[in-house]
């Protein structure tokens, strides 16, 4: 087994070395941290073994990093399951980089205070991930600490720490567009306000009606309170009693509200998408099974994990600088909820 494995260190020493265009030791060299090799070749064969999953450097391998995880992270954890995508990223880089997490839940007002001092007073912590955090106290302290920082899943407005996101704004933009060349105008958006991430969706939903010279009018955007299903059945229904059927598709900016965008639809007599059409954005796993089944967009939860963590490893070695917002690119997944538009009089008609 020793031999086999010596052999499978070799072989991506050779990986590395042809990839890169320098010898097997120098290679050797770079990646323990010798002296005699120059910056830049240091620094292409780090990112060169990064690409290929080869283990860390002794000066960062079993460092510990510690992963902060914001109240609104957990609570996703359990009802949605995004935050779980992003844990398993997260940890599957981990295992192949030889870093320890260490979870920190901030689950009160001064929590901030205490993960910060016991990163700063501990020596065995390289680094720090925050998840899902935009409190301004948790950034600022964050931005003193003195150590890598990077958030995940948030970014910082003034940029005095790196963060990695889906790009959102593309995301919402890429869902609009497909509706509105479906013909849809009147597009409704539905939401839960609070964060920068669910605000660069509702820009891209209007970047998308803009573009296309339509009116991003105040009455298309519907607030909630809640992520819950049951929440976005209430408020889709509540809407149609009051104002009248105003929309031909809804977009919501996760899918759990399109969920239950679809559901309020069809409880008021709608059929999903002949009169009304449904996308949602985040592509959990759950949305292939909706009836029907959920047009989304396609966040990569568990490359946003990955990402984080190999930015934060480039920064305790020195290699990231100045700081970055690093936004991952998203798909559109296309299933049953959506359709051409029908004529808005047909629709009305049509319960």
């Amino acid at each position: 087994m020793a031999a086999e494995e010596k052999k499978g260190r070799r072989t991506r020493l050779d990986d590395i070395a042809a990839r890169c265009g320098v010898s097997i030791s120098t290679v050797s060299r770079a990646l323990a941290g010798e002296k005699g090799v120059r910056p830049e070749i240091r620094k292409l064969v780090l990112e060169t073994a990064s690409a290929v999953s080869y283990a860390l450097p002794a000066s960062v391998a079993g460092k510990k990093v510690m992963l902060v995880a914001s109240g609104a992270a957990m609570i996703d954890y359990v009802r949605n399951q995004f935050t779980l995508y992003v844990l398993e990223g997260l940890n599957a880089r981990a295992a192949a980089l030889g870093i320890e997490l260490a979870m920190r839940p901030i689950a009160d007002k001064g929590d901030e205070a205490r993960v910060v001092a016991e990163m700063r007073d501990d020596p065995s912590f390289g680094g720090m991930l925050i998840l899902t955090v935009d409190e301004e106290e948790m950034l600022a302290a964050a931005a003193d600490l003195g150590k890598p920082v990077v958030l995940v899943n948030s970014d910082d407005p003034y940029m005095r720490l790196s963060s990695v996101t889906p790009c959102n704004r593309s995301a919402a933009f890429i869902a609009a567009e497909r509706l509105i060349k479906l013909g849809h105008q009147r597009i409704l958006f539905m939401l839960r306000p609070g964060r920068r991430t669910i605000e660069r969706r509702l820009e891209g939903w209007r970047d998308a009606l803009q573009h296309h010279g339509l009116t991003a009018d105040a009455d298309l955007v519907l607030e909630v309170d809640d992520w819950l299903p049951e929440l976005g059945a209430e408020a889709v229904t509540r809407l149609i009693r009051e104002k009248g059927l105003t929309f031909t598709a809804i977009l919501t900016a996760g899918d759990s509200l399109a969920n239950g965008a679809v559901r309020g639809l069809q409880a008021m007599g709608y059929a999903v998408p002949q009169d009304i059409s449904v996308m949602g954005i985040d592509d959990l796993p759950q949305s292939a099974f909706l009836n029907p089944p959920l047009s989304t967009v396609h966040i990569p939860m568990r490359e946003l994990g990955a990402t984080a963590l190999d930015l934060l490893r480039d920064m305790m070695l020195g290699l990231a600088a100045p700081r970055r917002r690093v936004e991952l690119a998203c798909h559109l997944v296309e299933r049953g909820s959506v359709a051409a538009v029908r004529h808005m009089s047909a629709v009305t008609e049509g319960r």
